[in-house]
């Protein structure tokens, strides 16, 4: 968690010679522009100029001036490339000409969002995200193809997992980065691979997740590979999935919180706006192939202790825990999470609650046609349909982002 001044004498001291300034588009797609260190000043008090109107989701050409200025809590040196005239990265947020913070920007969007929270709800929300991804070999062209790395199951072992070494350098890689993984195995389709991370505030949660994808891509390609997050890689296999853990905490001492009370009206308000806001959870056409198939909920249902709903309440001490089960690794997490906590705060606010909790084995069809559930949204066309007509939606993006 640097300052200003400690990453300028950073760079000053451990010889950086390039500063990576990384933003997201709407889809939540990395860029970045990599300026040298006598700009960093610069950076910091006046902001990086890029022309908006190429990147996708913000303005035209008319007041395509936007200007990136870093997040100095968010520095990284990347280990892979040289330790002599070193390459670190921050992430940004984006400006406006005018020096207001840009309504397009999904990282302002979420930290806005975290925000709303502190101030109305007087609580803090943890995410710790669960990132499925495949690997696939290459051809003497060295384009991707869909041959899976190995032939290995849910946690097996080598020789069978082929993977276990790629995984072992990305962990290290995170570790170098300041991220700590929590766990690693290899998951149920052939050649997929599941890394876990610990708990943190929302905001790091989803720069974890671009810097993860990121790191991933990068250490399958070093190792004549390629990481496939897409939702539904292979037909008749199980789909990458990015589950998210949710907790939360009182903060600043806020008195007249009981947490334990706060679960039920989070988990109320989530349960009320997941159909409207699955355009963003699940955003490409593969993503309603994994639904439903291979241990994907399908149902608008929560449980406890319950892996075949959408909203899992785990076994937890706390009693301050759920886990969203639907979203898939493509969408972008920094308006995932910040849809999911204006449902929370929406749960709050209006003391929202969720009909009785599911204990039924959803993946059984012929039990749940019986129970007559809500399904989500069954292509991506029906789900974006859902998501115009959203007043929700609306309010927390805006139209212009909708």
């Amino acid at each position: 968690m640097y300052t200003q001044e400690e990453v300028l004498d950073f760079v000053r001291e451990e010889d950086v010679k390039f500063i990576r300034l990384a933003f997201f588009d709407i889809a939540g797609k990395q860029k970045n522009i990599s300026i040298m260190p006598t700009e960093l000043e610069r950076a910091f008090s006046e902001g990086i100029a890029f022309d908006a109107s190429a990147v996708a989701g913000f303005t035209g050409p008319e007041k395509s001036d936007m200007f990136l200025i870093p997040d100095p809590s968010t520095l990284a040196v990347i280990p892979w490339r040289p330790m002599t005239g070193k390459v670190v990265r921050m992430f940004c947020n984006i400006f406006t000409s005018d020096g207001k913070p840009c309504s397009k920007d999904c990282r302002t969007l979420l930290q806005s969002a975290c925000k709303k929270l502190r101030d109305e709800c007087g609580i803090e929300m943890m995410i710790g995200t669960e990132v499925e991804f495949y690997l696939f070999k290459l051809d003497e062209k060295g384009e991707p193809t869909k041959i899976p790395f190995d032939k290995a199951g849910y946690m097996d072992i080598a020789p069978e997992d082929h993977g276990e070494n790629i995984r072992r350098e990305i962990c290290f890689t995170l570790e170098q980065m300041g991220i700590i993984p929590e766990a690693s195995h290899h998951e149920e389709g052939p050649g997929q691979n599941e890394i876990d991370f610990h708990y943190s505030d929302a905001l790091a949660a989803a720069d974890n997740v671009a810097t993860f994808k990121w790191i991933v891509n990068t250490k399958a390609a070093a190792n004549g590979l390629y990481a496939d997050f897409s939702p539904k890689p292979l037909a008749g296999e199980a789909g990458n999935g990015m589950h998210i853990n949710i907790s939360y905490r009182t903060i600043n001492g806020v008195s007249g919180k009981n947490s334990e009370e706060l679960l039920p009206y989070i988990l109320g308000g989530i349960y009320n706006h997941i159909e409207e806001i699955t355009y963003f959870l699940n955003p490409a056409e593969d993503s309603y192939r994994r639904l439903g198939a291979s241990k994907a909920p399908q149902y608008i249902a929560w449980g406890k202790e319950n892996r075949s709903v959408l909203i899992r309440v785990p076994a937890s001490k706390s009693g301050t825990r759920l886990e969203v089960r639907s979203p898939d690794p493509v969408c972008n997490p920094y308006i995932a999470l910040t849809l999911l906590i204006h449902a929370a705060i929406d749960g709050i606010s209006n003391k929202i609650t969720a009909p009785n909790s599911t204990e039924e084995n959803l993946f059984d069809n012929k039990i749940a046609g019986k129970l007559g559930l809500k399904a989500l949204p069954q292509s991506l066309e029906e789900s974006r349909t859902v998501a115009k007509a959203s007043n929700f939606v609306k309010s927390v993006l805006g139209e212009m982002v909708l």
